[in-house]
């Protein structure tokens, strides 16, 4: 088995290599790909040394069963279709190939089935995303979701490096170089583009993106998405009307018993998900959990996970995993 990654100089490949130094998956080769200007680097992983490659025409050559790519749009473009053409499995990070009808779009907790209906691309969901459908699918399942409203509190580093060094810019005092106001004290109803409609890319990619996850392209969605001065860990209020009715206990049971999810939720005693104490965990945390009386069979809950791990990095781990398991079944 070997396994390609490809950008390994971005903040999220470096997320990729713990969290698969933690899974220790059964791979006989790693690869490494970056740019030119990184090529010929050595980096250190599982206690070896590799040599980044650049990367270019030849991966192919590399005999690769996996890829999992986190290097940018414009590189997946050129790159993903040469690789799955030749047979190997690819799993971007990137929204290149997120919506196109013959690529399946996985959470694995949610839509792990879905996996094996791919033609050589296999795509991962945008990080406020992932954490949001891991917490409704359950809900879903045994109540019925009617409409959800989506407000995101995302970290800098969702903007990558260049977000995480404006934070930092802001605290000193130096104007940012990333966004397009000062991030530091202050809160940003600006992720992505502005589209024509008035929502930003990033509130568009949350409204389809669970809509394709969960199945239903009729369930009515909606989102605003917020910047906020914090380095790692998204926080979303989701409030959800369902069609079902529903008992909060039950609600609370159903979500403790559900894979990946945390619950923490004692409001009495201070307790309830922070972004601080989910950064660097793999699980989804869920708190503030309460009926909404404004409508009939309403919810709301408070979700937060870091969004570079689970967000990005262990999610297309995850992925990796069952493709491995199910090649061991073949």
């Amino acid at each position: 088995m070997n396994l390609g990654i490809v950008g390994v100089t971005g903040m999220v490949v470096q997320t990729f290599l713990k969290v698969l130094e933690d899974k220790n998956l059964p791979v006989d080769n790693y690869f490494f790909f970056a740019s030119k200007r990184s090529a010929g680097k050595a980096i250190t992983f599982k206690g070896k040394e590799y040599t980044v490659i650049e990367l270019n025409k030849d991966i192919t050559g590399y005999d690769l069963d996996i890829a999992l790519f986190s290097a940018g749009g414009d590189i997946s473009r050129e790159f993903v279709p040469l690789l799955s053409s030749s047979g190997c499995i690819v799993v971007d990070n990137s929204s290149v190939f997120r919506m196109q009808d013959d690529v399946p779009l996985v959470v694995p907790e949610v839509n792990k089935h879905e996996i094996s209906n791919h033609n050589g691309i296999i795509a991962n969901p945008n990080c406020s995303t992932i954490q949001a459908v891991v917490a409704l699918k359950p809900l879903d399942d045994k109540y019925k979701i009617k409409r959800v409203v989506y407000s995101t509190y995302q970290s800098v580093s969702g903007a990558g490096m260049k977000g995480v060094t404006d934070l930092e810019r802001g605290a000193k005092g130096e104007p940012p170089s990333n966004f397009a106001h000062q991030i530091f004290g202050n809160c940003l109803p600006h992720i992505d583009t502005f589209l024509e409609t008035g929502y930003t890319k990033e509130e568009q990619k949350m409204i389809d993106e669970t809509k394709k996850i969960l199945g239903n392209q009729d369930l009515k969605i909606t989102a605003t998405t917020v910047r906020v001065p914090v380095f790692v860990g998204h926080s979303e209020s989701i409030n959800i009307e369902f069609h079902n009715d529903f008992d909060l206990d039950d609600v609370i049971a159903t979500l403790k018993s559900s894979p990946s999810i945390i619950v923490a939720d004692d409001p009495k005693n201070n307790l309830y998900p922070m972004a601080i104490t989910a950064a660097g965990k793999d699980e989804v945390f869920v708190g503030r959990i309460r009926r909404d009386y404004s409508i009939d069979n309403g919810l709301n809950i408070w979700v937060v996970s870091d969004n570079v791990r689970k967000g990005a990095a262990t999610n297309a781990v995850q992925i990796a995993e069952v493709i491995i398991q199910e090649k061991a079944k073949n």
